[in-house]
């Protein structure tokens, strides 16, 4: 209920009166709210009021029954010393008091009960979502505002998750991005055991062995699980060199243990999809631009660019196979597809750029990441065909990223507090 009350004082929801006064009989007036403090102490820094006439500058408290100023023990925090007007629903205390004695002007705050049933509604929604309503009346610039914002949120999030592989990663740009691409690569049905076989990849020790292109398969496949030491006699000649340069390999870097092969999924995967051929794909990046390729990605400025960078030909073997020891039907070429690129700008790319660019204090960049998004077209999922049927159609894929995150991060959690559409249901 504080949590309902903080948001109408924020708002402004309150019931309009003629004169606002405080429990005391003083007139009131609410210059400025404050801001929400999300930490220990009071609910909103640095309000503006004027109590009789005088003007107060100072912090103010929020609480359903204004004896919990006296049950969660502020009258004895010095921390609460500074709040200027005790805001409270019910006053079952008529006074409430500082640390030294002195009384703090206390104002009930009413509200509509339309507000109130509105707000019981968001909060107890399951499938069906109340504010769904009040969509086709805001303005197409509200709307675009708060999609814009939500996209800035989402990079920010996975600027979260890309300090973190950094920490993992020693603070290596490029051995992070490696990892990000991996698992962008592995889609959604191998992506996390995709990042932890991209972390046992020592890419700074294997630069010395980057010109041979067997050596990186062998070490790329090697950790991935795909060469078991226990290896048939009739194998492949090709097989049994990838294990003999990777046994090499592992005791020359002394390597950590593989992944093992039964972490990874298999089943209902198109053939392009299959990991040895990613992993294969990724090996053929790493031997193709070397050490340059988080540079050159970080320089592109559309999707035909990263098309140029991500298209390569893998060895003979690869395009004769789906995994290491099936046959294609016929002798192909595996590139990185349509889908897999922009998933890649999407989940890698982009991300990176703003993450870097904010790191290097370079704005240009961070302003190519928002650019990027506007230039490819809208995923397709079925968040996105939800909100569609709601009258909300992504226009490119940063609408369609803001999208996913409104879903993940506010409906599914029932935050509808934090939610602009929220905000405006709870206003009508």
């Amino acid at each position: 209920m504080e949590e309902f009350l903080q948001y109408i004082w924020q708002h402004r929801l309150w019931s309009p009166q003629p004169v606002c006064q405080t429990e005391q009989g003083d007139e009131l007036e609410i210059i400025e709210g404050g801001l929400p403090n999300t930490n220990a102490g009071p609910d909103f820094f640095n309000a503006k009021v004027k109590i009789g006439g005088t003007m107060w500058v100072g912090n103010v408290e929020i609480h359903s029954m204004a004896s919990d100023w006296y049950r969660h023990g502020h009258h004895l925090d010095p921390k609460y010393d500074n709040v200027v007007l005790h805001v409270v629903e019910h006053a079952d205390v008529q006074v409430t008091r500082r640390t030294d004695g002195t009384p703090i002007p206390q104002f009930i705050l009413t509200y509509r009960e339309e507000t109130h049933e509105r707000f019981r509604t968001l909060c107890e929604h399951t499938k069906s979502k109340p504010c769904l309503a009040v969509l086709p009346a805001i303005p197409r610039l509200k709307v675009h505002s708060w999609l814009s914002a939500l996209q800035i949120e989402r990079l920010e999030q996975k600027t979260e998750q890309i300090n973190r592989w950094l920490e993992m990663c020693e603070k290596d740009w490029k051995r992070a991005f490696f990892v990000s691409l991996a698992r962008s690569l592995g889609m959604s049905i191998n992506s996390d055991v995709m990042e932890r076989w991209a972390l046992k990849i020592p890419l700074g020790a294997l630069a010395k062995h980057r010109d041979n292109l067997l050596q990186v398969e062998a070490l790329f496949l090697g950790q991935a699980g795909f060469l078991p030491e226990d290896q048939a006699e009739d194998e492949d000649e090709t097989i049994k060199l990838y294990l003999r340069e990777y046994l090499f390999l592992k005791h020359k870097f002394s390597l950590p243990a593989p992944v093992e092969e039964t972490q990874w999924n298999m089943l209902r995967l198109h053939p392009s999809n299959f990991p040895q051929v990613r992993v294969a794909q990724l090996a053929t990046l790493y031997h193709k631009h070397s050490d340059d390729f988080f540079s050159l990605m970080l320089e592109a400025r559309n999707e035909k660019d990263v098309a140029g960078l991500l298209d390569v030909s893998l060895s003979p073997f690869w395009k004769r196979h789906y995994n290491l020891r099936q046959l294609s039907a016929r002798s192909c070429d595996k590139h990185i597809g349509p889908t897999a690129r922009r998933i890649v700008i999407i989940n890698t790319l982009v991300p990176f750029m703003y993450a870097y660019g904010k790191h290097i204090s370079n704005s240009a960049l961070v302003s190519n990441a928002i650019k990027f998004m506007e230039q490819i077209p809208p995923e397709d999922n079925r968040i996105l065909r939800a909100w569609r049927a709601c009258g909300i159609v992504a226009q490119h894929a940063g609408d369609s990223q803001s999208l996913i995150q409104l879903e993940r991060n506010y409906c599914e959690r029932k935050d509808c507090l934090r939610c602009r559409f929220g905000f405006e249901y709870l206003r009508k």
